[in-house]
This record gives C-alpha cells, structure tokens and sequence, in this order.
C-alpha cells in the first residue's frame, strides 16, 4: 500500500520552507551576504589569489550540478519504478548499458576538466620569479616564526645569503606574534626554511599554503594589492605549541616598509635568524624567553 500525500499540505510546507529561507537570508548583515557569495572563501589579497578563488567557485558550482542531477535520478527512480500495489512488482533490470556507460565516463571527464583547471590555478598560484622586487626567508621553527629579510636561497651553495642589501630580522614568540612587513603591488619571494619539523605557511587572505620542511627549499612569489593587517598561521600539527605559532602580515607603502627595515637595524636586530638549537625551545612559555638564533 502506498501512501499518498495531499497537495495542499505539501504546498503549504514548500511555502513555508520558502518563507523560512527567506527570513533567514534577510537577516544577514552586508559583511555575510558577501562572505556567501565567494562561498566563505576570505577576501583576496593579492594578484596571484584570484586564480585560487576562481578554482574554488567554478567546482562548487560543478559538484552543486552533479548533485542535483544526482538527485533527481534518485527521486525520480523512487517515484517512477515505485511499486504500486502488494501484487504488482516492479520490473527488475539486471544492468542497463547506456546508463553504466554514462556513469562511467562522466567521473572520468569531470575528474579530467578538474585536473586541467587545478594545473592552470597550479601555475598562477606557485610561479617563483628570481626577479622578485623583495626577497623574504621564513623560518618556521617550534612554535613561531623568523622573518629574514633581503635574504635569499642561493641553490649552487644551498646557503642563505644576503641579496642586495643588509640582512635585518624579525622574531616572535608564541605570546608576542610577529609582524611579516610587505609592500603594496610589490613582489616578494619567500624562502621557507625549517630547523626542525614540518611547518606550514598559511595566510588566509592569501588563499594559499606552502608546507616549511627541514632540508628542502620551497618558495613562491606573491604579489599584495592591497594595504592592511592580515592573519597568518602554521597549518601543519607541528608540536604542543601548535595552535599558539600565529603571525600577522602587515602590506604598507615602500617608504613605511623602508622604515621599518631601518628601525630593525637600529635595534640591532641584522644577520641572518635562521633557527638551530634555539629552536628546540618553547617560546613564549616565560615572558623573557626569545625565540630566534643567529647563525
């Protein structure tokens, strides 16, 4: 025995499933509406991130397509082939060969469009320009960050060495974060380095992450276009201190970035703060407690 629903109920809970979600969208401030519009994805940062957001929209609109065709298949499989009646069985179908054929080439073709527009993304988002208008070495060390300005990776030697200008450092600790200063539409290659686990360098607004692995140079050149404070993170459990290993990202104008260089080497902060055994600390445990090391 089937059952079977009047219309009127059913129209009236459409109606009210209606009502619902419109008073649920009208209630959300400006700040919300946008965020549901990129799909919670932050607001992008610099030039490279549109390619990165660009990826992400088109497959949630794919994998929102491919649910829907889903599920209309299945609803209308369970209201066409339903059965009926306690005597009358539907009829039963052992294979179906356009069907299978569809299901077999549809994964490969969606799976071989994601692929050709992940390494389009891939090549915007992970360029290395030797040319860099700025040259930064992170060091992501147990459990905050160095920032190694005028710093770069020579691969003949496999040394840091200072590129063009004097060496000035910035350090932190798990209770004071430090600041990574760059410059408005500026280039900037970052080196990572680690002295001692795998880290990761995520900037949110950067829509992108590069893991810091201990003996490997990785690298990538970013371009900010817009000024203000940003939040950054390691994204890779990297000890008991993880959740605490934050930075900021600090994007201004040259001569204010010019400034800030200036006020490091008068501090005497200059030289290269790649890690090592310092490293091995805690940070930020004690008040007094550095996190960098000269080498």
């Amino acid at each position: 025995m089937s059952l079977q629903f009047p219309k009127r109920p059913r129209r009236a809970a459409l109606l009210g499933l209606l009502v619902v979600a419109a008073l649920f969208l009208s209630g959300c401030s400006a700040e919300t509406e946008t965020e549901i519009k990129r799909l919670a994805m932050p607001v992008s940062a610099t030039a490279e991130a549109p390619a990165v957001h660009t990826l992400w929209m088109w497959s949630w609109l794919a994998a929102m397509l491919t649910g829907v065709v889903v599920w209309g298949l299945i609803f209308y499989a369970s209201v066409r082939f339903r059965r009926r009646s306690e005597t009358e069985i539907p009829v039963q179908t052992r294979y179906n060969l356009p069907i299978e054929i569809f299901y077999t080439l549809a994964p490969v073709m969606m799976v071989l469009v994601f692929f050709v527009f992940t390494l389009k993304a891939q090549g915007e988002v992970l360029h290395d320009d030797d040319n860099a208008d700025e040259i930064v070495t992170v060091v992501g060390q147990q459990w905050s960050w160095s920032f190694n300005y005028n710093l770069g990776y020579d691969e003949k030697t496999d040394t840091y060495e200072s590129m063009g200008g004097d060496t000035v450092y910035e350090v932190g600790t798990t209770a004071d974060r430090p600041t990574l200063w760059l410059v408005k539409d500026k280039s900037v290659q970052l080196n990572l380095a680690s002295p001692d686990v795998i880290h990761s360098f995520w900037v949110p607004a950067f829509l992108f992450k590069m893991d810091v692995i201990p003996g490997r140079h990785n690298s990538f050149t970013v371009t900010p276009t817009r000024t203000g404070t940003f939040e950054g993170r390691c994204a890779e459990l990297c000890g008991v201190r993880h959740s605490r290993m934050l930075f900021d990202v600090k994007v201004v104008d040259q001569q204010e970035y010019d400034d800030h260089l200036a006020s490091l080497a008068e501090q005497g902060n200059t030289g290269p703060a790649l890690g090592g055994s310092d490293a091995t600390t805690v940070p930020g445990l004690e008040s007094g407690e550095s996190n960098g090391g000269n080498e």
